[in-house]
């Protein structure tokens, strides 16, 4: 929802698919065939279920307008990347923006690290100074408190 958030402030017309759909956002909602043709940019924000596993792939591609842009920050085998790296080249895909790929660190033989109009980034989309910050205060606070014997955020007794 924050990206939708944001996207709109760009002026950009969102849609989404969800199997579980909200009230308050029913109006954006649309079929996977309807998201896929008529989308300029894909971003993908799901977790990794059976019915999820290699949504993006050469048959939902092909659906897809010619150029695309495909963002991915949820999990990496939501993306079949041989069909990805297949749509760069032949331009169907128009650029991809991945934070993370099927197997972690990324192999050095994976395709897509030679495919065109790809950006990879190492698993870091969560990471932004603040949150960065936010983790070592929590961090000096469970250590502090270890130490002084008040423990913040005990998980078992």
């Amino acid at each position: 929802q924050a990206v939708a958030t944001i996207a709109r402030a760009f002026g950009m017309r969102v849609i989404a698919y969800d199997l579980y759909q909200s009230e308050e956002h029913k109006d954006t909602y649309v079929d996977l065939d309807d998201l896929f043709a008529q989308s300029d940019v894909i971003s993908l924000h799901c977790p990794l279920f059976e019915a999820t596993k290699g949504i993006i792939n050469k048959k939902n591609i092909t659906k897809m307008k010619d150029g695309v842009i495909i963002l991915n920050t949820s999990r990496g085998p939501l993306i079949v990347e041989e069909d990805l790296v297949e749509g760069l080249e032949s331009g169907k895909v128009g650029y991809a923006a991945l934070d993370v790929v099927s197997v972690e660190p990324i192999d050095k033989d994976n395709p897509l690290l030679k495919a065109k109009n790809v950006l990879i980034t190492p698993h870091i989309a969560w990471a932004p100074k603040e949150s960065r910050a936010r983790l070592m205060d929590i961090a000096v606070a469970n250590l502090s408190g270890f130490l002084s014997g008040s423990v913040q955020n005990q998980v078992n007794s």
